[in-house]
């Protein structure tokens, strides 16, 4: 389904509208007095932008002297060509530990490959911890639709209502946040106790140290990341830094661009695997899932720059009408408009590159200075170039045009013919654009009979 026909429907849901815009008003307010409070906040975007770039020029490198640093401190590192490698990777480390469940930190990529899915057809259940992730997995029938809160388009009395017949057996929760949340609580306390196999994502990497960072706000992925025996971290290639002293500048672009928080609460660091500390073995995932394609595109690489704060989609207007579910992927709004085409190939999203209205207010908060118009625009003309039939009436027309604007004598015969299409003719021949425009009525007499008329008579 393309966006447009999928926008229509979340259009339809009144409540769902009320629910993201009222939610993203709220982070979009927090963001800027929090933004607000540094004045070197542009230094620190201008930084984050070049750590990324230099990153991205050298990520062959960078991802070698990771997998030395990690294996040096007794982890092991697995390369995955697509999720389907992936997805086995995991299926196979959790059953050599004979894990019948597995519990998640929120991860995009696991989303992305749909990792749930392959280990439960393994015999593997798989059980988000994050609140808002655990919200979507109770409802078979829903879907994200925010990169960092992905059940923004529920309120309260709605989730109530789903633990209430899920997770809460029947128990009444009223409508205290912190009754509900608790509710949460005491249904994964016992798994983090007991299942052996926790995975997760990775917000970043250092190539010097070989240590991976997770940070969330609800410390389940505290939880997760320190009581299992076995922890398996799957992380894009992109998310590498170079240097341990790189993390200074992203942990202070990251918590306020994305929960407008000065520091996240849980920000969990580990290097390899150490005795009697935390998990007792470690594997880390290498997923390319597409991602070096991308790397070979110079304008669209930049879409690899992204941290995954979502400040895009909370300024965006098109994502605030239509919600997230409307992209049909794990990543919405700006960013899931230059990311999912060229993840999946531009075939198999070729509406996404115009889900916007090139206004630029993702490029403006973006922390790592992601021009975003300029991609779409440039996605935009791949599609054209490398999808689009050459037979759709857009393009028969625009080869008309060229045809007519060749020559002198082609365009001024034209000008004549132009006169023609006024009225009924003009709607019958341009149905599509003439159902929402005016067509512009064409003059009596062209600029160039004119000037003949009264300079060559």
């Amino acid at each position: 389904m393309s966006f447009q026909s999928a926008a229509k429907v979340t259009l339809r849901d009144a409540q769902l509208r009320r629910n993201v815009g009222k939610a993203t008003g709220l982070i979009r307010a927090k963001r800027e007095r929090a933004v607000a409070e540094l004045p070197d906040w542009e230094a620190l975007r201008d930084a984050g932008e070049a750590i990324k770039a230099r990153t991205m020029a050298t990520l062959p490198e960078q991802l070698e002297r990771l997998e030395a640093a990690v294996t040096a401190a007794g982890g092991t590192v697995h390369w995955a060509r697509d999720g389907a490698e992936a997805n086995a990777i995991v299926a196979s480390i959790a059953k050599q530990h004979g894990a019948d469940e597995v519990i998640k930190v929120k991860s995009l990529a696991t989303d992305e490959i749909g990792m749930n899915e392959a280990l439960e057809a393994e015999g593997i259940h798989a059980l988000e911890t994050d609140l808002a992730e655990l919200i979507v997995q109770l409802d078979p029938e829903d879907k994200q639709s925010h990169i960092l809160v992905p059940a923004i388009h529920r309120n309260r009395a709605e989730i109530r209502a789903l633990f209430e017949r899920t997770i809460a057996q029947g128990q009444t929760l009223g409508y205290e946040a912190s009754a509900i949340a608790e509710a949460a609580r005491l249904h994964l306390r016992h798994k983090f106790l007991t299942v052996p196999v926790a995975v997760s994502g990775a917000n970043f990497a250092v190539a010097e140290t070989g240590t991976v960072g997770v940070v969330e706000s609800e410390g389940n992925g505290r939880m997760c990341l320190t009581l299992p025996r076995v922890l398996v971290t799957l992380m894009g290639i992109e998310k590498v830094l170079p240097a341990w002293q790189d993390l200074e500048v992203f942990l202070q672009l990251l918590p306020r661009s994305s929960t407008a928080e000065r520091m996240n609460p849980y920000t969990s660091l580990w290097t390899g695997v150490r005795e009697g500390d935390g998990p007792q073995e470690f594997h880390l995932v290498l997923l390319d899932g597409g991602r070096s394609q991308v790397l070979a595109d110079e304008v669209g690489r930049a879409a690899l720059h992204c941290i995954r704060c979502s400040a895009c989609l909370n300024v965006c207007p098109v994502y605030e009408r239509v919600g997230g579910q409307a992209y049909e992927s794990v990543y919405p709004g700006p960013i899931g408009a230059i990311l999912t085409p060229q993840l999946r190939g531009l075939g198999e999203a070729p509406s996404l590159p115009w889900a916007s209205s090139l206004c630029g207010a993702c490029y403006e908060v973006c922390p790592v200075k992601i021009d975003i118009p300029s991609i779409l625009i440039h996605l935009r003309g791949r599609v054209v170039r490398e999808e689009k039939s050459s037979l759709t009436p857009e393009a028969l027309a625009m080869k008309g045009m060229a045809a007519a604007f060749a020559t002198r004598r082609r365009y001024e015969a034209a000008q004549r013919l132009a006169r023609l299409g006024r009225g009924p003719l003009a709607k019958a021949a341009l149905p599509g654009w003439t159902a929402m425009r005016d067509l512009p009525e064409p003059p009596k007499e062209t600029f160039r009979d004119w000037w003949r008329r009264e300079r060559e008579s």
